[in-house]
This record gives C-alpha cells, structure tokens and sequence, in this order.
C-alpha cells in the first residue's frame, strides 16, 4: 500500500462516453440543508445535470442509490455549473447552469420520504435568460458592493461581458484588444473582473468602469459612439505573464492576505490585488487543474495542483509539501466537506470519472487467523447432508401452474422425401432455361394422439426452390388418426438455391383452446438442382478439404451420380448444375483430401456440404466416432468481397430507380393536372403539346417500372448467390478453426440474420453490425475497443468498404487465437486459446494449388506467430 496514493473514500463513473472540462463541477450545499455538508453538483457536456451526496459506510464503497440526488437531462451542453444567492427575495442557494445559448438558474429542494427509498430531490426552474451570442464561461458575485445577492456574468466567444442583475439583464461590454477568451473571475475585495487575454497577459476591469462605460451593441465601435459621451473600457491593472493561462481563482481567507491565483501552462503565479507578483512557481510538469484552499500555517496558501501525469501535487505557497497519486487526469478539483469529513478532495476526469479521496494511508489491521486443528466429524456432516436433501426434496415439490410436457408429443409431423426424381416432372411455371427441370415428391403425415381442432399445414422451401401447393387445412382430427398429403418441390428460379432443406410445420388447437405447433425439417436430393456432367480441369475457384480418414470412392458416396460401369469416375466426379454452371469434385489418391472447384465460387457450396454430410453419414454407418473434416487452404476473401460488391451495386441500383421512379410520377401528375384544368376549361386552349409530354412521361415511367423489376430480380439472384458463398465461408472458417456447434451457430447468425434482403434492412448493414459487435465484445484486443458504442440506427452504408474491413479483421482474430462467445466476459475469451491457424498447403498429388494469386487471404498459423514473437 502505497503512502503517495489518494485514498479512494468514494467513485463513480459518470455515464457512457459523456464529456467534462473544468467548468462541469461544483459544490456546495445547493439544497440548503443547513447541515454543512456539501452536495456534488456535475454537469457533462452531453446535458446530464447530476447531483451527489457521498454517504459510503466505509471507504472505497461502491456507489449507492441514495447517494444519487438527482439527475436530469437537460436539452444542451453544460457549458459551467455555479451556486450562489442568484435569485431576488430570498438568501438561499439557487444553481447556476450556462449554455450555450442559455442561462438557466434553479432551486433544488427535497422532500422527505416516506420510504426506505429515502428523499426525493427535484430542481424547478427560476428563471432563464436567452444569449444572443455563444457563452464561453461565466463568473459570479456581488458586483458593486451589493448585499445578501450575487449577481452574474457571462464571456462570451467573442469577447463580450454580459452581465445580469438576478432576473434581469443589466448591461453588456465589449473587452478592448479581445481575440479569444479566457478563464474569468470576480474580485469582491476590488470589484473587479480578472482574465488572461489572448496577448499572454493578466488585465483587470473595475466594475464601475464597465457600468459606465459606452453600450457594447455591435462589436466595431462607430464614429458616431466614438463622439458619443459615453465612456470607453479601460483596464486597470495589467501584468505579462508570458503564457496562456488555464484557470484563475481569488482566495481571500481570514488568516492569508487576499491573492488573485493564476495557473499557467507551465507555472503558476500568485498576484498582489493591484497586480504585482506576490510569488510564482515553475512547474516540470503540464498541469491540467488547481483549486487554492485554506493553510493551518498563518500567512500562506495551500495550493492543489492536478496534472497530466495523473498527479495531484500540495503547495503550500511554492514549497511542495506532498505528492498524491490519482487513477485518472483532473480536469477540475475541489475541496468539500461531506459527511462530518472536512477536506475532502474532488476530482472530476474529461471521461466522468468522479472520486472523492483522502491523502494519507490505512493501516492494515489484517491478521491471519489460527488454523483450527479440530477433528471432522462425519456423522454430524453426513445428518445435515440429509436435513438438506429433505429440505430441497420438499422444495421442489410445488406444482406448476401449466401441466408438464408429456414424453410423447399430441401430435407429430413427419416428410419423406422420395429416393428418386418424379418420373413426370411436377415443375409449374419454372424459369429454369435448361430442358427439363425435375422435381421430386414429398409424403409428409400428420399423427395425432388427442383431438387436434383446425389444423393447418404449411410447407416452407427456401427460394428458388418452390413447391406445387404450401398450404392444407384439415379436419379435425380425432384421437389416434392421421392425414397424409404429397406434394412436388422444384426449382423455379434461374439460379441455385442456398440451401436444399425445407420445413412442415402444423397450427392446430386442442380442446381446451391452447394453440399449440408441430414442425420437422426434410432434406432435398442433389439430383434436384444439378445432373451427372463431365468433369472439368480448369477452374477459376478451387478448394481442398482434409480428412483424417483415407479417401472413399466416390463409387461408395454418390451412387446415385456415378455409372458403376466407369471406374474413372471413382476419384473424380462432374455435377452440371440446372442454371448451367458446371462442379468438379476430385479425390485424392494419395493424400486424404477432396478438392472442390468451379468457376462460381457460390456453386462450391452445395457440392461441398453434400460431401461432407455424405462422408459423415459413411463413417457413421462403420461406426467410426472420430471421422473429422479440416481446412488448411486460404479463405477465398476476395472472391467473396465481389459477390458482396454486386450484391450491394444492385441495392443501390434499386434505390436509383426508385429516386427515378418517383421524380416521374410527380411529373406525370402534374401534366395530367395541366391537362384536366384545360379539358374544363370552357374556352378551349391550345394543349401546348401537353398531350405529347404526357406520353413520353408515361414511356419513360413504364421504362423504369420494367427496368426495376428486371433490377429486382437480380438482387434476388445476387442475394441467393451471397447466401450460398456464405454458407461457403461459414463451412470454411468452422472446419478451419475447429469451432465447436455453439460458436458454429454464433457464426451462422452472424453472417445470415436475414432470410431475405428488404429495401428498409439489407445484408450489408445487418451483418456489419453484427461483426462490429463480435469485434468489439469477445474479440476485441483491449478495454479501449470494449468501450466503443455502437449505433443503434442501421441504415445502408455508402459503400462496403467498412464492412470488407471488418471481415478481414474478423477472419484476423480468428486466425490470432479469438473465440467466439455471447459471453461479456473478455478476459475469459482472450485466455481462451486454441490451436489453429492456416497457411497455403502444397498438392502436388491434385497437380494444381488451391491458392489463387491475388484473390484469397492467407493467414499465419500459431507456431508462425510464436517463432516471430521469440526472436530478439
């Protein structure tokens, strides 16, 4: 425990991102209490006006509920906090905030509760005044000798003194020579106003000569007020102190001579009131607050003096008498008493961190305790062991409000898919170009043990797919019956679809009126979507998937695409895809690795998961538990950024059109109008060639109707190519990083949490977002990135660029050791390390690499990282 170290008594963190300066602290007993005990009032830059009133029980406590007054946030930045006797009538304390553009004074009351919630506090506006021009800081006392009130006034950012009488606004004067503004006070010993000007030097102004000086109206004087009798400011005292200033305070105790206190950049000076130089200090440090307070010693001053160095330093005149370490940078301090503690020191941070602190330190009063030698006795143990599994026996005795699920369910929903394709296909109205399109049948039955009322049938397949009839509606269905229902699933759009799985799901009502559902999952064939074809040996998008296990003939996996009368095929296989794209898969004869290539990087998918679903479902078969599917190649990043470029090219196509769209239809409006009020006119006019405007207003609206369609459903077909090198990507990355089901999922959700893209919410901003989460929670490399705010407004972004950049960061973190987790906890995720990792491998066994040059991503593995970090 250190000795040079502040004492935590009591700390709080103000907020989330607010902003403080030097002018967003004050205390004093703002509620008049009459106890003596001052109130910490704070005022941030982002309009939160907060008040305190530190009880802890001991020190270091947490903050309490209680010890939060009130807080209130009021429309614009708190410029200045002050309390004083501000309003007319009355000698009790009013608070003071400055604005920008406003001047508000309040009365802060409580009343007594009734609870143990404890007081109710609430401020209630006196009164305000509107500035006509922006407010710097303001000063406040009783200017001109007045009694039992103080009276305020307000620098403003262009050199001007407003000053107001309580609730009303005396006079406003310009400083002479005024470039910038700088730190103001009030001297009640001189009635007069200090400040630094922009010249570096300390200048004075008597009060009485700004009373009577000439009305400051516009900046620039005129010649007609340079004749006018009125007359002009004039300073009273100036002293070069050679540097800009940061704070100015006047100290008038009982036992020390009245000083004008003035922190410079790299001194600070202590001035005589007719400002000759009492004292100055030179300071190796920069300093960033001070507060002057009362010394015991007769004659002298003791001084805080905060800096950047996170170092509150005690003068006492110049000798410095103590040096205290802070856990943050003041940007304002003050002395106050709380809770029958006198001296208390408050600090205030620009990023709200609020402490009250105590020099000095604690004694440690710890001492280790005996070590209790008695023998266990497990009889008495093992009888309170069964008084408490009797108590929790009896506990959980309680019965629920709901009657518990049953082991079997009321009603169940079952689909079989048929092993072949239909003899006749089923395909309605199907886009597909190619010359015939399968499809296939689906028997899906509905079992029912209770009575089930009004249930209904829907059939969900992901588009392009498409189903022959989605919806049935039943009978009731008694106790022990069953409906069976067939319907045809085949492709409809002219593309591949992402995913070749589909979903029943039943809505029915059992006597007692409670809606309950039913639903199961179907997977669809291959052969739906893509024939038997040649293979191919070029390829533009190449990928390699290890196993552990020596390679199956694709003989033994894909019985239904091969001829069992070619043995060529038993380590490479051609799929031609309906749309027209062609898929070649190889196995190697060597090596225990699959490539997959094509020239779509989106028609890898399928092809992809259908070897490894195929492949688990073998070994399953031998019962070999530790069959395992790795990745070792590069992640095809920039063929994947392309898909997302087009995709994003075509949204914005569409936000074209639609601009376009309605510029027209204005335009048609309006020329319809003109034409109406002719056709009624009953003196007939010329059309003005109206007519003809109208008709090529109308062409060109029909011309952008149908080129928004055609734009339509390209983004459909972008969106469906995206989704598919998605899943791509996730496949990849999991099988890359050996991720297991749960960060699998968080994955999933994160690269596919839309179904379908929408003009209103898009992939683009949907998945940034939460990338940008990913990245800034579990991810995240420190505290800094954690406290980043996110936005909680998606809108689409002006290009992809961002969200480009957040993936490769993404896929970096991955590669470094980052897992993936809901979880809030950092340090558990950054501890959590697993090995992983990829570098390009060689295949000289498939004669060609997967690497295409300038388009992937490559990322080092651990043991690379771990040999550059021991290098000296």
């Amino acid at each position: 425990m250190s000795l040079f170290k502040a004492r935590d008594w009591w700390s709080t963190v103000l907020g989330e991102k607010e902003e403080f300066d030097q002018g967003c602290l004050c205390v004093a007993d703002v509620d008049n209490s009459g106890t003596g005990q001052d109130k910490i009032i704070v005022g941030s830059y982002m309009g939160y006006l907060r008040i305190f009133n530190p009880r802890p029980v001991k020190p270091g406590d947490e903050i309490q509920p209680e010890d939060l007054l009130l807080e209130v946030q009021l429309r614009e930045p708190i410029l200045q906090v002050e309390v004083g006797k501000f309003v007319s009538g009355t000698e009790g304390l009013h608070l003071a905030v400055l604005h920008c553009r406003k001047l508000c004074v309040y009365a802060v009351s409580g009343t007594l509760g009734n609870v143990e919630h404890g007081n109710q506090y609430q401020i209630k506006l006196m009164y305000e005044h509107n500035l006509q021009r922006t407010a710097c800081n303001m000063t406040y006392g009783p200017f001109g000798g007045v009694k039992g009130r103080d009276l305020i006034c307000i620098q403003s950012m262009d050199g001007m003194l407003m000053l107001f009488e309580q609730e009303s606004y005396a006079f406003g004067r310009f400083l002479p020579g005024f470039l910038l503004p700088g730190p103001l006070t009030y001297s009640s010993r001189t009635d007069s106003f200090i400040t630094v000007s922009s010249c570096r030097q300390v200048e004075s102004y008597k009060y009485q000569v700004l009373a009577f000086a000439t009305d400051a109206d516009e900046r620039q004087e005129t010649e007609q007020q340079k004749l006018s009798s009125g007359k002009r400011v004039a300073v009273d005292w100036v002293l070069n102190i050679g540097e800009q200033a940061l704070d100015i305070c006047v100290v008038s105790f009982n036992r020390a001579v009245s000083s004008v206190f003035v922190l410079g950049e790299r001194n600070f000076f202590c001035l005589k009131d007719n400002g000759q130089i009492r004292f100055m200090k030179k300071l190796d440090y920069s300093p960033s607050c001070f507060i002057p307070y009362c010394s015991v010693k007769e004659g002298t001053i003791n001084t805080l003096v905060g800096n950047h160095s996170k170092m509150l330093n005690v003068y006492q005149d110049i000798t410095l008498k103590w040096a205290t370490q802070l856990p943050h940078i003041p940007v304002s301090v003050k002395v106050a008493n709380l809770q029958d503690l006198k001296g208390v020191i408050v600090t205030l941070s620009d990023d709200g961190h609020l402490q009250c602190s105590y020099l000095g330190t604690d004694p440690s009063l710890f001492q280790a305790p005996r070590v209790d030698s008695r023998e266990i006795n497990y009889e008495e143990f093992e009888a309170e062991m069964k008084e408490l599994q009797k108590i929790i026996k009896e506990a959980t005795k309680t019965q629920d409000i709901l009657p518990k699920s049953e082991k079997h369910r009321d009603l169940i929903v079952t689909a079989e898919v048929s092993p072949d394709l239909d003899a006749e296909s089923q395909a309605i109205d199907s886009e597909v170009k190619a010359e015939a399109v399968p499809s296939v049948t689906v028997k899906i039955t509905v079992q029912s043990r209770v009575t089930a009322q009004k249930p209904n049938l829907a059939v969900c397949v992901q588009a392009p797919l498409a189903v022959t009839c989605d919806q049935f509606v039943f009978d009731d269905l008694e106790p022990d019956s069953s409906e069976t229902v067939v319907l045809s699933v085949f492709l409809k759009g002219n593309c591949s679809p992402s995913e070749l799985e589909g979903n029943c799901l039943v809505s029915y009502n059992i006597p007692t009126g409670i809606p309950k559902v039913a639903q199961c999952n179907f997977r669809l064939p291959l052969r739906l979507v893509c024939s038997p074809a040649q293979p191919s040996k070029a390829a533009n998008h190449k990928i390699t998937i290890d196993t552990n296990k020596p390679p199956i003939s694709f003989l033994t996996i894909f019985p239904d695409f091969v001829d069992p009368s070619e043995d060529d095929q038993a380590n490479v296989l051609g799929f031609q895809f309906l749309t027209g794209s062609k898929t070649t898969l190889l196995a190697s004869k060597t090596s225990q690795r699959y490539r997959i290539q094509s020239d779509q990087l989106e028609d890898l998918w399928l092809i992809t998961k259908e070897l490894t679903l195929r492949l688990e479902e073998h070994f399953k078969k031998q019962n070999c538990k530790d069959f395992a599917c790795t990745f070792s190649g590069s992640i095809p990043l920039q063929e994947y950024f392309e898909l997302i470029d087009r995709h994003f090219e075509l949204r914005s196509n569409a936000e074209k059109f639609q601009e376009l769209l309605s510029e027209r239809a204005v335009q048609f409006r309006a020329i319809e109008r003109r034409l109406l009020t002719r056709f009624k006119d009953k003196t007939p006019a010329p059309l003005q060639h109206l007519d003809t405007l109208l008709e090529g207003t109308f062409r060109e609206v029909i011309a952008l109707a149908d080129a928004a369609e055609e734009n339509q459903a390209n983004v459909f077909q972008a969106f469906t190519k995206l989704k598919s090198a998605t899943h791509l990507m996730i496949m990849l990355i999991s099988l890359w990083q050996k991720l297991s089901t749960d960060q699998v999922a968080i994955l999933e959700a994160t690269f596919l949490p839309l179904a379908e893209d929408t003009p209103e919410l898009g992939w683009e901003e949907t998945v940034d977002a939460a990338i940008s989460y990913l990245l800034r929670t579990c991810l995240s490399k420190s505290s800094k990135e954690q406290a980043l705010t996110l936005s909680s407004q998606l809108c689409m972004p002006k290009d992809t660029s961002r969200l480009k950049k957040n993936i490769t960061l993404f896929c970096d973190r991955l590669a470094k050791g980052g897992r993936l987790s809901l979880s809030t906890d950092s340090d558990t995720q950054q501890a959590t390390v697993m090995p992983g990792g990829c570098t390009t491998i060689p295949e000289s066994d498939l004669e060609e690499r997967t690497v295409i040059p300038g388009s992937t991503a490559t990322f080092p593995n651990h043991g690379q990282i771990a040999k550059q970090k021991s290098k000296p």
